[in-house]
């Protein structure tokens, strides 16, 4: 009996310790301003269709120091990565720098698929994303919506709780979301070290967010 306790305790203390450490990644902000002391790693999570489509329009607008970007697809999607490498070609032939690699996990919910089985689809994506990110151990991740982000931001903020580096969650309403927060939104919103939105309808629901018109 004293033995279960004991462990109980020590249970109870990494769970403090782990909810303390998560507060204070959480709030720590980042340390600098992205591309004050040199290129940025970025991780740019796609997902299909339109989040993609959004998140590349999204990739345009940002500057060279943004670089190396590891895209990370879904390993049942099938069209981002083209859409990607047309994005990429296209920087090229600009002049832009062109570093860039492309990397697959588990998709964490297809459409239409259970929320009860969505738990367990996650927690496979999240054991593809935590070696992964702490491979890359990225400057950076930026995403827009696809529930795939959610174990990579979860992986990013492990690299913080455990002392490796502060990774800077950047998260981007998709478009289509004018008054309300999508899946992904409502669990990083909190999380997120920068939230934009879209629509003053949603930053007026979510004072934590960011509104600067339309981005993408």
């Amino acid at each position: 009996m004293a033995l279960l306790a004991g462990a109980a305790l020590a249970a109870g203390l990494m769970c403090l310790l782990f909810v303390f450490r998560l507060y204070s990644v959480v709030k720590s902000g980042p340390q600098q301003q992205p591309g004050s002391a040199g290129p940025v790693s970025v991780l740019v999570v796609a997902g299909s269709g339109g989040h993609t489509t959004e998140i590349l329009r999204l990739m345009g607008s940002l500057s060279a120091a943004y670089s190396p970007r590891h895209y990370v697809v879904a390993d049942t999607d099938r069209m981002s990565e083209d859409k990607i490498c047309s994005f990429e070609k296209s920087r090229k032939q600009s002049g832009s720098e062109s570093q860039f690699s492309i990397c697959r996990i588990p998709r964490s919910r297809e459409v239409h698929q259970s929320w009860c089985s969505s738990v367990l689809s996650t927690l496979r994506a999240l054991r593809f994303s935590l070696p992964l990110v702490f491979t890359l151990r990225p400057d950076m991740v930026l995403c827009n919506g696809p529930g795939t982000c959610v174990p990579l931001c979860a992986a990013g903020l492990l690299l913080g709780i455990v002392g490796i580096k502060k990774v800077l969650l950047v998260y981007v309403e998709s478009l289509c979301r004018v008054k309300t927060l999508s899946l992904s939104g409502t669990i990083l919103y909190p999380l997120a070290d920068l939230f934009f939105v879209q629509w003053s309808s949603l930053r007026d629901r979510y004072p934590q967010s960011i509104f600067l018109g339309r981005i993408v």
